[in-house]
């Protein structure tokens, strides 16, 4: 069924898979974040998925598909599913609930983190295997996994079970808004897409079409890249530092939801960015946010006050997996973008006294955070690798400035991820 380009969900399925899936968790939280609200002007409310009994959204479509596949198929059936971590949670929690077993396929880079607390969630019931270095890897090994055994799939977002599962979400922000409040904005993280079309599915013909806010990493555009084309892309490349949503090709069911939408509702969000927020977040909300679960907050940054100012603006926060192992990394790349960590290389004379001089350039806010320096006697000048915090951003302007006066050669490798990915 189609309202005005898009595809809209079956609500009476969706609400009946909303009654189901209380037999396991209460409705998630929907929250007027103060601190954002006022910051923007608007009224920002965060859907906080984080608070699932696995920390993401993804229980939802799991629980769904499960429910229907283990009434279809019974329950001596091996059920099998591939994920980054959230839906393996998702699945591993359903397989205990419905007593069946499953087969977790996850990659070899999915944080620990994630791969133990799938094993706590889904216990004697579920076994996981780590193969490949991206989700589309892992995919292709539990497909095949499937084929030779005779297994089921649970898939992690391409199936209408799945989109269904997901539309509860847009079904419980109806209900938990205050009354007479609709939203006007809704800001959405995008994988695979199951979420995304359940939310649009659900929503549509309430919030305007222009309205809808996706949010991809800049290192996975992969429903941006559809759009553009105007057919699934596989990406050729994928970073996944924000792995839950590190795809390198969107559902073909789900795009089919979305192809209505224009590639320029598509925000993408700088890795960096998404760590600014983990921090941010962490620091005056207490709220503990995994890269992907961050970056629909991190997108209004991007949209700004201008486009939110007075609007009534729903942000889904999709989990709230991390990995504390990789908060030093995040708080790295937090003051990397923000501008008040960079990377040097400097040529430094070889003289008595030049390390000194060095010195003095440096501010009264200046602190040295990393410093190498190899002096070799067969040359007239040495390299430095330097790192250097200060505490604001045009602080750099001055130092430069000081760095030119006094003839000092350097560069800046801070946003050369090459060069600083090998030395950083």
């Amino acid at each position: 069924m189609n309202f005005n380009g898009l595809t809209i969900v079956d609500k009476q399925l969706v609400e009946a898979a909303r009654r189901e899936v209380r037999e396991i968790f209460p409705e998630t939280p929907l929250q007027l974040n103060e601190h954002l609200s006022r910051r923007y002007g608007a009224s920002i409310w965060l859907k906080r998925e984080d608070l699932s009994p696995v920390r993401s959204y993804k229980i939802r479509g799991a629980f769904n598909f499960l429910r229907k596949a283990v009434a279809k198929a019974g329950k001596d059936k091996i059920f099998v599913c591939a994920s980054a971590g959230n839906h393996a949670q998702g699945f591993a929690f359903a397989c205990r609930h419905f007593g069946v077993h499953g087969v977790v396929f996850m990659p070899v880079t999915t944080p620990q983190q994630k791969i133990d607390k799938t094993r706590i969630f889904g216990g004697e019931f579920i076994s996981i295997r780590l193969v490949g270095d991206i989700f589309d890897q892992c995919y292709a090994a539990a497909r095949k996994y499937v084929e030779d055994n005779d297994g089921y799939m649970v898939p992690p977002f391409d199936h209408e079970d799945i989109v269904e599962g997901q539309a509860t979400v847009a079904a419980e922000i109806m209900d938990q808004l205050p009354e007479g409040t609709k939203p006007e904005i809704v800001i959405m993280p995008v994988g695979g897409g199951g979420l995304s079309a359940g939310l649009t599915g659900f929503l549509a013909g309430t919030v305007k079409k222009d309205n809808f806010v996706f949010c991809e990493p800049e290192g996975a555009p992969s429903l941006k890249k559809s759009l553009e084309r105007g057919e699934p892309v596989t990406l050729t490349k994928v970073d996944n530092f924000v792995d839950g949503a590190a795809v390198a090709r969107i559902g073909d069911l789900n795009f089919n939801a979305l192809k209505g939408f224009p590639a320029e509702q598509v925000v993408l969000i700088p890795e960096n960015a998404i760590c600014v927020t983990i921090i941010e977040m962490l620091n005056l909300e207490g709220v503990v946010l995994e890269p992907a679960g961050a970056m629909s907050i991190a997108a209004l940054e991007k949209l700004g006050r201008e486009k939110l100012e007075g609007k009534t603006v729903i942000v889904v926060v999709s989990g709230g997996n991390f990995d504390f192992e990789r908060l030093p990394d995040v708080k790295e790349r937090a003051m990397r973008y923000t501008g008040v960590k960079k990377y040097f290389i400097l040529r430094l004379p070889q003289r008595p006294g030049a390390l000194r001089d060095f010195l003095n350039l440096l501010g009264p806010d200046d602190d040295i955070a990393r410093f190498e320096y190899l002096k070799k006697s067969a040359r007239n000048f040495g390299s430095i690798l330097i790192g250097i915090e200060t505490s604001a951003t045009e602080n750099f302007a001055g130092l430069l400035e000081r760095f030119e006066a006094a003839g000092l050669g350097y560069e800046d490798i801070t946003e050369n991820d090459i060069l600083s990915n090998l030395i950083i």
